[in-house]
């Protein structure tokens, strides 16, 4: 309770002062519209939100699951070899640095209108570089007492690699996990304004706003901040599953 009951009423306060602000405000829905506006919007079309939601979560599941892989193989090559790790941090630094408005369309010409693969590596792509940098990192810090524990049983590269360096930085792994856990959700949700399937929320939300249905909008954003919680939840849940340990030194 200690834990969930302050930032519970800290959201419960903040839309009633929301709800205030725009009723006694007096403020145009195309600014902002009221929780409550919102809320029976949701209402009325969760049928809607959750079939969008499920399109966008699968776009972002399939790029966060194939950027991750990519990444962390990238940071075990990196961490193997040393000029090869020296040359892709810059390398990894320059994709991060693309942006989605401009990277989605070029994909989006470059398959069918109809296939969701242009959304899936924007998500991909952005999934990299925190997962990479993060398990890069974590690879590095070897301790020193296991690696000359390795190098007595003339343990190989690879072995070394999955044995040892990889459990290690599993920790540094799902910190980079739960940054792009979100980053994935927002990646996929922004990549559909720019064309394709029309069957995410990034869609809905602007077939929504160009109708002038901003309430309705609204209410598909929450479906996207809903989305990208249980991302998060979810990777959070595994970190746990994966380092229990972890939480039996945090609970003593």
């Amino acid at each position: 309770m200690r834990r969930v009951l302050p930032p519970l009423v800290a959201g419960i306060l903040a839309l009633a002062l929301w709800q205030l602000f725009v009723t006694l405000g007096r403020v145009a829905p195309f600014i902002l519209p009221a929780p409550s506006a919102i809320w029976r919007e949701l209402v009325e079309q969760r049928g809607s939100v959750w079939d969008a939601a499920l399109a966008s979560g699968a776009n972002a599941l399939a790029g966060l699951i194939g950027g991750t892989v990519v990444a962390v193989l990238a940071a075990l090559l990196a961490s193997r070899f040393r000029g090869l790790g020296e040359l892709s941090v810059p390398f990894a630094a320059l994709l991060n640095a693309l942006p989605i408005i401009a990277l989605a369309p070029i994909l989006n010409n470059m398959f069918e209108s109809t296939s969701s693969v242009p959304r899936r590596l924007v998500t991909a792509i952005v999934v990299f570089f925190p997962v990479f940098l993060n398990t890069l990192r974590g690879l590095r810090e070897v301790n020193p007492v296991h690696q000359e524990l390795m190098r007595t049983y003339a343990a190989g590269g690879w072995t070394f690699a999955t044995k040892v360096r990889l459990p290690g930085a599993l920790g540094h792994l799902f910190t980079g996990l739960r940054q792009a856990s979100s980053l994935a959700v927002i990646a996929a949700v922004v990549a559909e304004y720019f064309g394709g399937l029309q069957d995410g929320l990034g869609a809905r939300i602007t077939s929504a706003a160009a109708f002038t249905a901003y309430p309705r909008a609204w209410a598909f954003v929450v479906g996207a901040c809903l989305l990208g919680l249980t991302f998060y939840l979810v990777t959070l849940l595994l970190e746990r599953l994966a380092m229990p340990w972890k939480r039996s030194l945090i609970s003593s």
